[in-house]
């Protein structure tokens, strides 16, 4: 068969690959535990007040990779797999590129000039692989969760300022920022009043500390992305980010029109909302 015979047009849905990142406590592992069928990698020990699902706590590379293999060919009926966290994974991963290469930190392998990090993130992508193998045979969805960072930022258009981003090395940092479907900052919101000495100063919007919602979109402030076309922001819960993701695949692509052509009329019915469960396995 030729190649141009297998091309493929329009929409093909696949279970989400998501990364939540934001400070201690704001809600972000609770949000993963949230997923139909929500299994954690945890990397962390963080999770004894949650009650969810999760394999003995890993405390090595070769643990993870375990892990994710069991997942792959063993029998279950867990639909999200969630890593907690991807900062504590890529200590595993500094950890394994040291003793790999007889040295005791990550900046004296193979001589130093960071080329430790550039093997550490190709073994970053190995578990982003791994990954995709539970996504694309298992069809399920993809949660990874990481602290965050304030980093300096050299806008070309506004000059250099400090933003949020995923705590991790700047190598590792990019290759999941590409891999994600989304990349979600979760903060609480708050707003900037003046005070009587004409200081800023943040005030909570909403319940006790403020609302607690998440960034979709990059800007000034925070790394963020997401493939689904959601609104800037969203709450911090996965009902709104599965309701933000199946609105997204239920608008019709949009396509130019042939000139003269007259426009095509609304549609009289919108097809039926998706479960929480088949965003996460989409098909």
């Amino acid at each position: 068969m030729a190649l141009l015979d297998q091309i493929h047009r329009g929409k093909e849905p696949q279970p989400p690959r998501i990364t939540i990142y934001g400070s201690e406590g704001v809600g972000k592992s609770t949000c993963g535990n949230s997923a139909p069928g929500a299994v954690f990698i945890d990397a962390e020990g963080g999770l004894g007040e949650i009650e969810c699902a999760r394999f003995p706590r890993v405390k090595t590379l070769d643990d993870v990779f375990a892990a994710l293999a069991e997942l792959r060919t063993a029998q279950h009926d867990f639909k999200t797999v969630v890593i907690d966290t991807a900062d504590a994974l890529e200590r595993f991963v500094h950890a394994a590129v040291c003793k790999r290469n007889g040295v005791d930190t990550i900046e004296k392998v193979l001589g130093g000039f960071g080329k430790g990090y550039v093997e550490a993130a190709n073994v970053f992508e190995r578990i982003l692989g791994a990954l995709d193998l539970l996504r694309v045979e298992r069809r399920m969805a993809v949660i990874i969760i990481a602290h965050t960072k304030v980093e300096k930022f050299a806008d070309p258009c506004d000059g250099e300022y400090d933003r949020y981003s995923p705590r991790l090395h700047k190598g590792a940092c990019a290759i999941l920022k590409e891999w994600s479907d989304a990349v979600l900052f979760a903060t609480r919101k708050m707003r900037v009043e003046r005070d009587e000495r004409d200081r800023g100063v943040a005030k909570p919007v909403g319940r006790g500390a403020g609302d607690r919602i998440l960034r979709t979109e990059s800007g000034p402030a925070c790394v963020a992305k997401n493939r689904y076309g959601m609104p800037p922001e969203i709450p911090l819960s996965w009902d709104a980010i599965f309701a933000a993701i199946r609105d997204a695949r239920a608008k019709p692509a949009a396509t130019a029109p042939a000139p003269g052509t007259p426009a095509a009329p609304a549609p009289e019915q919108a097809a039926p909302p998706a479960s929480a469960a088949e965003v996460a396995a989409t098909a």
